[in-house]
């Protein structure tokens, strides 16, 4: 099939190289611009132009897929099919009408749960232990196109956005060849997605990532899996001496038997944030619900280290706490500072 590849991020990378593979004629790349911050263009580039370049497939990156000039190029190429993968544009209904079959889209969540940008990220974030990816034959809505093919994988205790979207990316390049086979041999079984299922999974803030101590362990480990590698989660360290320090949390583990367990006594009366035991390598903070042991963490401006690490480097002491500089001068009050 004459095949116009539309994607942006490397979720769509596995996807492009495999309709290669498959002998498919992709005539051409629609890709974004680069996106100007603070009038600098952003330094990552898309993986997909140099897979274009290798196999010699034009590349263009319009404003806006859906003006009238956009339009009129992808006429042009005259294709069957769109493929759309982490692309960054809704298409219009005038935009899919420019391929003989329309648009089809390959989504990283089980539709219908999960719309939007960033269906990872909030399935982790929300203690999901399963996800997948799905191909819906594409309409104007978001996300919210019948259903033509579905892959089901789990998420594993310990996996971050990272892992389970390069997993993902994997699973769902056959998937979408097989999409397209049954596309063109007119055997497509569509399934309408119920829209009382649905959910959305908005894009990411960077404040997204501020941790709240009130939540559960379990909890705050999941969105800080969920938020790997960005905004990544991160607090602050409410010293009885010294400053409010920034830290960024990277991995930490729920700390759940009693023979590992914190410091019983300081425990019970813990505000969620102090800092109740440090054991080993690990800090050990309470939490709304539970105890986490921070394994792994970057203070402002240094290198990551293990919890160990930094608990000798800034002398952290059971009766510290983690939480909203807000929340500084009740801690004080608390130990009498």
């Amino acid at each position: 099939m004459r095949l116009i590849m539309m994607g942006t991020g490397p979720f769509a990378a596995p996807t492009f190289e495999a309709l290669y593979a498959a002998g498919h004629d992709v005539v051409a790349l629609v890709t974004r611009p680069p996106r100007v911050v603070r009038g600098r263009q952003k330094a990552e580039k898309s993986l997909l132009p140099p897979i274009a370049e290798q196999h010699g497939t034009p590349v263009v990156a319009p404003e806006d897929v859906n003006d009238t000039a956009s339009r009129a190029q992808l006429a042009a190429w005259n294709a069957d099919l769109h493929v759309v993968c982490d692309y960054g544009q809704i298409l219009s209904i005038a935009t899919l009408a420019t391929a003989r079959l329309g648009g089809i889209n390959l989504h990283g969540s089980l539709l219908p749960k999960y719309r939007g940008a960033a269906p990872v990220h909030w399935a982790i974030y929300h203690g999901e232990t399963e996800t997948g990816v799905t191909v819906i034959h594409m309409t104007p809505r978001l996300d919210a196109g019948p259903c033509i093919g579905q892959v089901m994988t789990p998420i594993g205790s310990d996996e971050t956005t990272a892992d389970v979207e390069a997993r993902l990316a994997q699973l769902g390049a056959p998937l979408v060849c097989r999409c397209i086979e049954q596309l063109a041999a007119g055997r497509v079984e569509a399934i309408r997605q119920d829209q009382s299922q649905a959910t959305r999974a908005r894009r990411l803030r960077k404040d997204d990532g501020e941790i709240d101590w009130s939540r559960s362990a379990k909890a705050i480990h999941d969105q800080i899996r969920a938020f790997t590698p960005w905004p990544r989660s991160a607090t602050w360290l409410l010293r009885r001496e010294g400053e409010p320090l920034r830290v960024t949390i990277d991995a930490v583990r729920e700390v759940l038997s009693s023979g590992e367990s914190a410091n019983s006594v300081v425990a019970v009366t813990a505000a969620p944030g102090a800092v109740v035991d440090i054991d080993g390598d690990r800090l050990l903070v309470q939490t709304g619900e539970g105890t986490l042991a921070l394994t792994e963490v970057q203070p402002a401006g240094k290198r990551r280290m293990s919890g160990g690490e930094f608990q000798r480097g800034y002398r952290v002491e059971i009766g510290d706490r983690f939480g909203n500089v807000g929340d500084e001068g009740d801690r004080r009050q608390e130990t009498g500072a």
